[in-house]
């Protein structure tokens, strides 16, 4: 069982009274790509942008432009080897058939790290929007409340799992392409707002405020931190594709899509946002989707987008708790876990790996007590979730770098080819690199920085631990698994041919 095999699906018993009860695939094709498109609209784009626009002004633009570039390639990178071998259903599959198992687990624990850092970032942020409408009620009660909702709701059932997230995720996208419809237009039209001395709209605004790059090269890369943290979730795209009945044509598509997302959801919505409020106007400790509406006077807009990004946060913490519980579990089945996270409830629900995720997850009580705002809180897990992806990309490259020199036959046979492969595997390092250097450049990044050795140590004495367990247990023959994986999915679209 692959770690993120697990997180895509839904749990129902095996056949047979005497099996040991099994996570088995309920998503359809439908749910999955969307869960894809959604997983890269989440809170560091809806909550996080208010604050990198005041870091960067309109430069952020750049800073988008650019992660998003850089990704994508690291995407094609992963969508190359993943189509290497079908066997492949995770990071830390090919991580420990190309590298070695210590890299595997590295990279399963690490991506379960990740998300649990973005589930109490959800949390942090839900606090923040429900502070729209409950301003005087302590943030430590919302908080609380998320968590225990999230646990439950996960420990019950999760056969309507996939249909939720599927309209969670529409609800996502059309609220954007809402927002861009009618920003242009009021851009377009030289709408004036309501308030006195305020500008009217134009996007002569990207420019005119102080340039567009008004706070200097510092503000510029100030901007990188939680701009990273709103592309984490993009991966989805390609490891929810990895899971339909046909890979070979859901992969590509849905990679090959990131350049349009980018350019949509990320420049083109925040660029609307700033010819509307000019970007020194914008509340860098709000929502800039919906202080927009607020902006411009169109309350009822107000509130609708309020509970808009609510639900997108609600559905990324959710996703998140269901993700990390079944990733968990994976990594129980594959002895890089204790065993006690292998097992299922009654309910064929990892409940103890579950537990685990919520314990993970609680700090944000915590978190949105102790610091002065909701953004404060934000940018602290932020960070931390920021400097772990940073490392599980530059991973997947290293991994792609190894894959040219290991399998060179099965990349001359690829039909989805890593454009300039070794060359832009060997880019993307430096510059996850530099962007590591640079973070150590911002007093909000600094304190991730420190904490990046401390987890790198934490899973090397883990590693060690859990060796004895590992001792009798024999770890997958992907080679063999890759004539086995092709045959099946050949199988299947004989079947489907024929049905």
């Amino acid at each position: 069982m692959s770690h993120m095999d697990s997180a895509t699906q839904a749990t129902t018993p095996t056949e047979g009274p005497t099996e040991e009860p099994q996570l088995q695939r309920g998503l359809k094709n439908r749910h999955l790509q969307l869960i894809a498109i959604g997983g890269a609209i989440g809170t560091g784009l809806f909550l996080g942008s208010g604050k990198t626009i005041s870091l960067a002004g309109p430069s952020i633009l750049l800073v988008y432009l650019i992660i998003g570039a850089v990704l994508f390639f690291v995407m094609r990178a992963m969508g190359e080897l993943l189509l290497s071998n079908l066997a492949y259903k995770s990071f830390a599959d090919f991580a420990t058939d190309l590298v070695g198992p210590g890299a595997g687990f590295y990279m399963g624990w690490t991506y379960w790290m990740c998300w649990v850092v973005i589930g109490n970032a959800d949390t942090i942020a839900m606090c923040g929007y429900l502070a729209a409408w409950f301003p005087h009620l302590d943030k430590w009660i919302p908080a609380t409340c998320i968590v225990l909702l999230l646990t439950c709701l996960n420990m019950v059932a999760v056969k309507l799992f996939g249909e939720m997230e599927f309209w969670f995720a529409m609800i996502k996208i059309v609220t954007i392409i809402a927002l861009i419809l009618v920003g242009g237009y009021l851009a377009i039209t030289g709408f004036q707002p309501p308030r006195s001395g305020v500008p009217a709209a134009s996007f002569s605004h990207l420019w005119d405020r102080g340039g567009f790059f008004p706070t200097g090269f510092m503000g510029f890369i100030a901007g990188f931190q939680i701009a990273i943290f709103s592309f984490q979730g993009i991966e989805m795209a390609g490891t929810a594709a990895a899971e339909t009945a046909d890979p070979e044509h859901n992969l590509p598509k849905a990679i090959n899509s990131i350049p349009a997302r980018v350019l949509i959801f990320y420049v083109l919505a925040l660029g609307v946002i700033m010819a509307v409020q000019p970007w020194d106007l914008i509340n860098p400790q709000a929502s800039p989707f919906v202080e927009m509406f607020s902006f411009i006077g169109i309350l009822i807009a107000f509130h609708i987008v309020n509970f808009v990004v609510l639900t997108s946060a609600a559905s990324s913490a959710n996703s998140g708790v269901f993700s990390t519980s079944r990733i968990l579990y994976g990594l129980a089945r594959e002895k890089d876990a204790p065993p006690v996270f292998a097992k299922l409830s009654s309910r064929h629900i990892p409940r103890n790996a579950l537990i685990l995720t919520a314990m993970c997850i609680a700090p944000a009580i915590v978190l949105v007590t102790l610091e002065d705002s909701v953004m404060d809180a934000f940018s602290l897990v932020a960070g931390v979730s920021s400097v772990l992806y940073l490392s599980v990309w530059g991973l997947i490259l290293v991994c792609y770098l190894k894959y040219l020199g290991k399998h060179p036959q099965r990349h001359a046979e690829s039909a989805f080819k890593m454009p300039a492969g070794r060359v832009m595997s060997w880019v993307g390092i430096l510059f996850f690199i530099t962007i590591l250097i640079m973070l150590g450049f911002s007093a909000d990044s600094r304190q991730a920085l420190i904490a990046a050795p401390v987890w790198v140590i934490f899973m090397m004495v883990l590693y060690r631990l859990l060796a004895s367990t590992r001792a009798d247990h024999t770890r997958i023959d992907f080679d063999a698994e890759r004539i086995r994986a092709l045959e099946e999915l050949h199988r299947t679209q004989e079947d489907e041919h024929q049905a």
